[in-house]
């Protein structure tokens, strides 16, 4: 044997190694998730439902997250001490562990002390005697029928969020079958993973295998949803057509619900960008906004270049792409440019994003102005942050800052960090992260306090996702998290 050979021989065969190793840990990570209620990602990667070729691609990312090599040895490993573990409705980052397991390996000897350790509280998780709670879609549209996807994947045991019902309008039969196909395939994020029957008799979607029933109504106050066995329920308002308190009361008002979250910004309501502010709105508060997808996507990278080297003033410009709002072909439209066609056309208007920023970060939207232009592709956009600060660094200073927020803290869902030369938007469609920050885009001026960022966002996906965080932290079931 020639020595290329040789070595593609052997190539090959490392490569099948891997794989092998990477089908096990797919196999311990689908158990933990559906027998234990224990959600397990890598470096904020998923890791449910993923391909041997998937799992081994996010260890690559991995590698660069935690600056030294991740092996899938290593966290399949950590995942078998997991499994024979006690953790239970839990959120783990296993890249971090095997991480950490490395570092202090001598200290522990074995990885069952080294879980005891470092996740003590974890075997009945945040609150173990909470009840799973309803959840009905006001709204089947773009971000509604997303919603209705993650509530789906995410649901595994039953004992966090169910979806129960939607609302929209139109009860024929011919509406719950377009529906039905809406949400089987969506031309920018693929088909749907499973199931989608429809069930005429009784109005109801059947989604891999789980009946969620088809509510039509034109107002709120038509429906009483304890006539469907829905009680204390989340209402996830996807229309946009409800926006300030008084509004939005009018579900909170129905048999049946008990909350509101709106999936727009909100007057009169707190706006909550997750991972930023929630904290700071009363747990009693029973309505609240998951804000805009370019506030999520710009508040996390603010709110670590503010707390970090501080800002006096910027201007973000957002790049976003079309959306349903716009015209398809030149026609009239309240609001003029908008009316001008979307796939042809860049488009400025206006956001209120960075006006919006300070609901989530008080003081700081006062020393921002923001644009928008929307642009000819159908997801995935850009927001160019220009900001004056008050301390000098450098690019590095910079990219360090959010490298370690995007590593460890409470913004580790949030915020990724790419470290490509090639990313461009259609990249970026499908991140869980509301906030993918390009490190190698950064620019600062000599004088140290003039930078630009470049921040992309799948601002139907990446928001979605922060939805979903908000709508867990709301109804009081989420996860414990070690990240």
């Amino acid at each position: 044997m020639n020595s290329s050979l040789e070595t593609y021989t052997l190539s090959v065969s490392e490569r099948v190694k891997n794989e092998k190793a990477a089908t096990a840990l797919i196999k311990i990570v689908g158990d933990l998730f559906y027998d234990r209620n224990v959600q397990v990602v890598l470096y904020r990667q998923p890791m449910v439902d993923q391909r041997p070729s998937e799992m081994l691609q996010a260890h690559v990312h991995g590698s660069v997250m935690a600056g030294e090599v991740l092996s899938i040895n290593d966290t399949l490993a950590m995942a078998e001490a997991l499994r024979s573990s006690q953790v239970q409705n839990a959120s783990v980052d296993i890249g971090r562990l095997a991480t950490e397991w490395r570092r202090e390996a001598g200290i522990y000897l074995h990885r069952k002390a080294f879980l005891e350790s470092k996740l003590q509280g974890f075997t009945n998780g945040d609150n173990p005697n909470s009840e799973p709670v309803d959840v009905v879609l006001y709204g089947f549209g773009r971000i509604g029928r997303l919603v209705a996807r993650e509530l789906i994947a995410q649901e595994g045991r039953g004992t966090q969020l169910r979806l129960r019902a939607i609302v929209a309008r139109g009860d024929d039969g011919l509406s719950l079958e377009k529906r039905a196909s809406l949400l089987r395939v969506d031309s920018i994020h693929g088909h749907f993973p499973g199931t989608v029957d429809v069930d005429h008799e009784g109005k109801k979607l059947v989604i891999n295998g789980r009946p969620v029933a088809i509510i039509s109504a034109s107002a709120p106050e038509e429906i009483d949803y304890l006539n469907y066995g829905i009680e204390d329920a989340l209402l996830i308002d996807n229309t946009g057509a409800f926006r300030d308190r008084d509004a939005l009361a009018r579900h909170e008002n129905c048999p049946g619900i008990a909350k509101v979250l709106l999936t727009a910004p909100g007057k009169g309501v707190p706006n909550v960008v997750f991972g930023v502010n929630q904290d700071m709105v009363d747990p009693k508060e029973t309505i609240q906004s998951a804000a805009s997808c370019t506030t999520n996507a710009i508040a996390p990278v603010l709110k670590v270049i503010n707390d970090t080297f501080g800002i006096a003033q910027g201007h973000i410009e957002t790049i976003h792409a079309y959306t349903n709002d716009q015209n398809l072909v030149d026609n009239m439209h309240k609001k003029y440019r908008r009316g001008r066609a979307a796939a042809l056309n860049m488009v400025i208007t206006e956001t209120g994003a960075g006006e919006a920023v300070d609901k989530a970060i008080p003081g700081l939207g006062s020393k921002l102005t923001s644009n928008a232009i929307r642009v000819p592709v159908p997801n995935g956009s850009l927001a160019i942050l220009k900001l004056k600060l008050e301390r000098r660094t450098d690019r590095d200073g910079i990219n360090a800052a959010l490298k370690a927020a995007a590593f460890s803290g409470p913004l580790v869902q949030q915020i990724k960090y790419s470290v490509s030369p090639e990313l461009v938007s259609s990249d970026i469609v499908g991140d869980s992260c509301c906030a993918i920050f390009d490190s190698e885009a950064t620019l600062i001026h000599t004088d140290g306090t003039s930078a630009v960022l470049y921040v992309w966002y799948d601002n139907e996906y990446g928001y979605t996702r922060q939805v979903m965080r908000l709508a867990k932290h709301m109804a009081g079931v989420r996860r414990k998290t070690y990240y």
